[in-house]
């Protein structure tokens, strides 16, 4: 089996890297891909870079150019469910785009034509998220995603995603994974740890290493049930 693994920045799959240490480095499409013998298990890491546009073109390239049957995207959102903490971990039910606006031809926000505009995650790989965080000894939150091409700090635009979506967290690229991954036919999972929260205009502060810690070994125990 082949799978893939997506961090929009560097530091989300540098761990993963250095947990495996062999790796072979493959260049395509303007990216560097990691390939990764995990028992007998291949998976292909990447670093997506910011945005609904790079994330699409890398999942788009791991399942067509290298094949890969399953699709985890690791990484932060922000949290507009107040329940929600700094540090709290969740994957996402089903995400969706808040940046899409076609209400002007009477569609509903986040709405594209020929689509939907939710798209639902993998229940099986959201089970296996669910039994890990159990093994591990901590919580994971299930909630709606809502993506956008925007850093989302304002609390009036945060109630808005809040209120039209009912989503719990935003964040930069998730929506665009599923699309790919739902009209490809491959199962995916998004997984965010929540770095900010909905009270709170300005980026708080967090544990970066202990997060990425414990999200390290999250993904390692994933990749051996998958």
């Amino acid at each position: 089996m082949i799978f893939g693994i997506i961090g929009a920045l560097p530091e989300e799959i540098a761990p993963v890297l250095a947990h495996y240490k062999d790796y072979e480095t493959l260049e395509f499409g303007g990216n560097t891909f990691y390939k990764i013998k995990a028992g007998n298990k291949t998976a292909m890491l990447a670093c997506s870079r910011i945005g609904k546009v790079h994330a699409a073109l890398t999942a788009s390239t791991m399942i067509l150019h290298f094949g890969c049957e399953k699709i985890i995207f690791n990484g932060i959102a922000g949290a507009i469910n107040p329940s929600y903490k700094v540090g709290d971990l969740l994957f996402a039910s089903k995400l969706c785009q808040h940046d899409v606006d076609l209400t002007i031809f009477d569609y509903p926000y986040g709405f594209v034509p020929g689509s939907e505009t939710f798209v639902k995650s993998d229940s099986t790989l959201n089970a296996i998220a669910k039994e890990v965080a159990s093994e591990l000894g901590f919580q994971i939150y299930e909630g709606i995603v809502a993506s956008g091409d925007q850093f989302v700090n304002q609390k009036d635009k945060k109630q808005w995603i809040r209120e039209t979506f009912q989503a719990d967290a935003v964040e930069m690229e998730g929506a665009s994974v599923a699309v790919v991954c739902e009209n490809l036919k491959v199962p995916f999972c998004i997984l965010r740890t929540i770095s900010d929260s909905v009270n709170d205009e300005k980026l708080e502060e967090y544990n970066e290493e202990e997060s990425g810690k414990r999200n390290i070994a999250f993904v390692i125990q994933m990749i051996e049930k998958i």
